[in-house]
């Protein structure tokens, strides 16, 4: 508890400076509802996002996050149906942290939608508890602990997660940091594309795509498109090389930038990697369907076999992975961008 204490306080020392140039400080509320299994992130009264653990998602995410203007940013099925989502990859849900190969077992890919007769290929995590709880004006502390179990319920790792939530005019951040503690003789992360800080984002969101697909229609039922309709579909990738567009997949570099906008309200969201993580800088699994995911331990499918990483923990040993995730109400640019990662380095 003396380790979590004092990330806890690094932590909020660390967004004062940050919070400190504006002039303007929402208030930042944490509302536990453990009936609901979830902690709703409030600034100023409207939702932001959620911390939500419910028995049918196989690990605990942050779903919905919402713009500052109020339009949400994450893709909405499989949680609720929503005319004109994609219906692929039940296991795209809001904002989450896990991994496609542990000791053989695919964390990644698991959802509801696996049949009974391959579910011993899976693991899943589960929220164990609710550690530490701080609202405040312009930032909120959220502790919160896991257990990654294997189909037959042995624990291999266990979670320590805390959420820095920040909120400024038009502006949020999400600082997570998760430390996993190896609980078996030896846990083994096998280099795998399936991975690692993710979010899946709204259909607005995308990058436009004539390729046909499933989606969803207005009575909920999923429905083959052979020609899309990208009228409010306006996505676009940049990374902090200057790669742009579907290009940005596979390669590496410290930040990503997903910008678009939504009923006339521009929006920028950015996922930054640490110089701490094990595999900095980050490779990109950012696909034009509205995945958008940094995956620092996978390295040999990205790099076309040139670089691979096979990270192992023995018990009682211990990793850290800290993200940074950045929704803004305008398009940042790279410099803004460069200032925010930079601030997030010495964190």
């Amino acid at each position: 508890m003396k380790y979590r204490a004092f990330i806890l306080l690094a932590a909020l020392s660390s967004s004062m400076l940050l919070l400190s140039q504006c002039s303007t400080k929402p208030t930042v509320d944490l509302q536990v509802n453990d009936a609901e299994k979830k902690v709703d992130v409030m600034v100023d009264g409207k939702l932001f996002t959620s911390y939500i653990y419910p028995d049918n998602v196989k690990k605990p995410v942050l779903w919905p996050v919402m713009s500052p203007a109020g339009n949400m940013l994450t893709r909405s099925f499989p949680m609720i149906n929503k005319e004109g989502d994609r219906t692929d990859h039940p296991h795209h849900v809001g904002v989450w942290l896990n991994y496609g190969d542990v000791n053989g077992l695919d964390f990644w890919n698991n959802s509801e939608a696996i049949s009974p007769e391959r579910r011993d290929g899976f693991g899943t995590i589960y929220h164990r508890s609710i550690d530490e709880v701080k609202s405040g004006k312009g930032s909120a502390l959220l502790a919160t602990s896991a257990v990654w179990k294997s189909p037959d319920q042995t624990e291999m790792l266990e979670e320590l997660t805390s959420f820095e939530f920040m909120a400024m005019e038009g502006f949020r951040i999400i600082d997570r940091t998760t430390t996993l503690t190896a609980v078996i003789d030896e846990v083994n992360f096998t280099d795998n594309k399936e991975g690692m800080f993710a979010i899946r984002v709204a259909r607005e969101m995308e990058l436009p795509s004539e390729k046909p697909t499933n989606l969803m229609d207005s009575h909920g039922v999923v429905t083959r498109v052979e020609k899309m309709d990208n009228t409010f579909v306006k996505g676009d990738y940049r990374s902090a090389e200057g790669v742009e567009g579907k290009e940005v997949w596979g390669t590496r570099c410290r930040w990503m930038k997903l910008e678009s906008e939504i009923k006339g309200e521009p929006v920028a969201l950015v996922i930054i990697d640490h110089p701490s993580n094990v595999g900095y800088p980050t490779y990109w699994h950012a696909r034009d369907y509205g995945l958008f995911a940094a995956n620092t331990l996978g390295q040999k499918v990205f790099s076309e076999g040139k670089n691979e990483l096979n990270f192992s923990l023995k018990k009682g040993e211990t990793v850290t992975f800290k993200y940074r995730l950045v929704v803004a109400a305008e398009n940042l640019t790279d410099t803004q961008i460069n200032q925010l990662a930079d601030e997030y380095a010495k964190k």
